[in-house]
């Protein structure tokens, strides 16, 4: 931990929220929707598969410096929809002195799908908005 950091600052875990619902039915129309065309979450393309997580995106999240957790629009924390204004898919730090959303949307989709990219564009947000790992 840098001892430079501020407690504010230091991020004790990410949190994305995916664009679908947690119910059955949700999960079934996202489903549904995306191979029609119809739905599409950035986020759940680079989390995801056409039935399950992907193996890259695995790998990738367990080498983040803290822990990823996800959430659909439908189940996520109060002070994580406050943080990305409603808006899903999202990428929410959390810190000591709160959520900071670190990807809205359109960085997400911008992603394309890539674990990589989105790896990158979380450590260039992280940095841009001045926080810090804190490390698992």
């Amino acid at each position: 931990m840098d001892v430079n950091a501020s407690a504010g600052t230091l991020i004790v875990r990410l949190i994305g929220v995916d664009d679908a619902d947690t119910t059955l039915r949700g999960e079934l129309t996202y489903w549904i929707g995306a191979r029609l065309g119809r739905a599409h979450c950035g986020l759940c393309d680079v989390t995801h598969g056409i039935v399950r997580e992907r193996a890259d995106w695995q790998q990738c999240r367990d080498g983040l410096p803290v822990p990823f957790d996800t959430y659909h629009r439908d189940d996520q924390p109060a002070n994580v929809r406050q943080a990305s204004q409603g808006s899903a898919p999202a990428v929410v730090a959390e810190t000591a002195a709160g959520m900071v959303e670190v990807l809205a949307k359109a960085e997400i989709d911008a992603c394309a799908g890539s674990t990589d990219r989105l790896a990158a564009a979380i450590g260039a947000a992280v940095e841009r908005r001045g926080l810090q790992w804190s490390g698992r």
